[in-house]
């Protein structure tokens, strides 16, 4: 397992001559801060820099009820739209369409969406201040309050009128501005840069583990009030509501793909091998805000420090069904190492949803308090963004029968 830092400036080293100049007009000549743009899984990001850990994306304007509201677009259930939207392709989200509330209907004059002005059903509220406060562990935290929340019509996913493709279009910043990007009284917690003129947003990115590879991926929305905190993400309780918990009793009608994060994995020590809640807040300085004018935040992340969750899949993987699965939904798993686990020293960082499955399976890793591993009903909207070293390309393990 090899840490995001060193990965890239592996890269570097490997491709001395490497020079690109990104869609944002920034040049970059061996420098490992840029990801290069072959490495990006939303191909529309201007640039990704590992050095403030963020990725640019296109902002778009819209309004809603007679404010001005900023959002990005991330996803699509259409493959034609993903593809001239420079987005993810994202088939599970359609199914969204049928369970009550989990879509919000928009008007604009033209397809796809983004093109042209929108008006907006919903919007979250930014004004609440994210308050975090840590217990000895780390995780529980003693106390914890969301940043923001939507109102009853909101939802980060939309359609058009009558139609049947979904997008997911979080709205990441409302007003006119000037936006607060150091206590984001108006803005998502993670943006840490808007420039309305350019039309760009720059947001805080999570790293990651997918199929045995380290990747990237952005935070927008969390059905659990006090894992939208960890999260930096919008409180959205509605999104539990989505389909379905461990898949459902049929897969292809679900909405959610599993993610695995841990409550007792190691902390204090260089990435690998320190993951998990517990990591994120004693080691990822997730008390504090997130803004490029605090550089131990910054520097914390750099090394490791986000709770660095386990994705059960990603948009590269090479069986077409597999690939065709991923969705930004994701069904958090929540994990707790065995005490014999612990012991040994066995409770290091995994990269693969199904060896993690193994690890159940054996008995080493199960829910919180000895019932078994599966679904948390916790669901978070987590767009994949890019991988930093080898692209995911299959599931590291067989996935073990009778474990979600």
């Amino acid at each position: 397992m090899t840490c995001v830092a060193g990965s890239l400036l592996a890269l570097a080293a490997a491709q001395p001559g490497f020079a690109q100049t990104g869609k944002s007009g920034v040049t970059m000549a061996g420098d490992p801060r840029y990801l290069p743009e072959q490495y990006f899984t939303i191909t529309s990001a201007l640039h990704v820099d590992m050095m403030n850990n963020s990725g640019t994306l296109p902002l778009h304007k819209g309004t809603c009820n007679g404010q001005t509201v900023w959002y990005v677009i991330t996803d699509v259930s259409d493959a034609g739209a993903a593809r001239d939207l420079g987005v993810n392709f994202a088939p599970p989200i359609a199914n969204l369409l049928d369970s009550p509330g989990q879509v919000q209907t928009v008007t604009t004059s033209s397809l796809p969406l983004g093109r042209t002005g929108v008006e907006f059903a919903g919007q979250p509220d930014f004004s609440p201040m994210r308050r975090l406060l840590p217990s000895e562990k780390g995780f529980p935290p003693l106390g914890a309050s969301p940043g923001s929340m939507g109102d009853i019509h909101y939802s980060s996913f939309v359609k058009i009128g009558n139609g049947r493709v979904v997008y997911n279009a979080p709205i990441v910043a409302t007003g006119d501005g000037p936006f607060d990007v150091k206590t984001h009284k108006n803005t998502q917690d993670r943006v840490t840069a808007i420039d309305t003129d350019k039309m760009t947003v720059d947001l805080l990115f999570v790293r990651g583990f997918a199929d045995g590879e380290p990747v990237l991926y952005l935070s927008f929305d969390d059905s659990d009030a006090g894992s939208s905190v960890i999260e930096r993400a919008n409180f959205a309780p509605g999104l539990n509501t989505s389909p379905s918990p461990n898949g459902g009793k049929d897969p292809s009608m679900s909405a959610r793909a599993a993610l695995f994060t841990f409550v007792n994995g190691q902390t204090h020590k260089a990435s690998p091998p320190a993951q998990g809640l517990n990591h994120v807040i004693i080691d990822g300085h997730n008390d504090e805000d997130a803004s490029l004018d605090n550089s131990g935040l910054m520097e914390s992340l750099r090394m490791g420090g986000d709770a660095r969750n386990v994705l059960e899949n990603f948009p590269t993987l090479s069986d077409p069904k597999m690939r065709a699965q991923y969705t930004p939904l994701w069904d958090v798993h929540v994990g707790e190492w065995s005490p014999q686990a612990v012991a040994r020293e066995l409770n290091v960082a995994q990269m693969d949803a199904n060896q993690v499955r193994h690890l159940a399976k054996k008995g080493w890793v199960t829910a919180p308090g000895g019932s078994p591993l599966g679904s948390a009903n916790i669901v978070v909207n987590c767009p994949a963004l890019a991988f930093t070293d080898q692209k995911p390309l299959a599931p590291q393990a067989p996935k073990p029968k009778n474990i979600p």
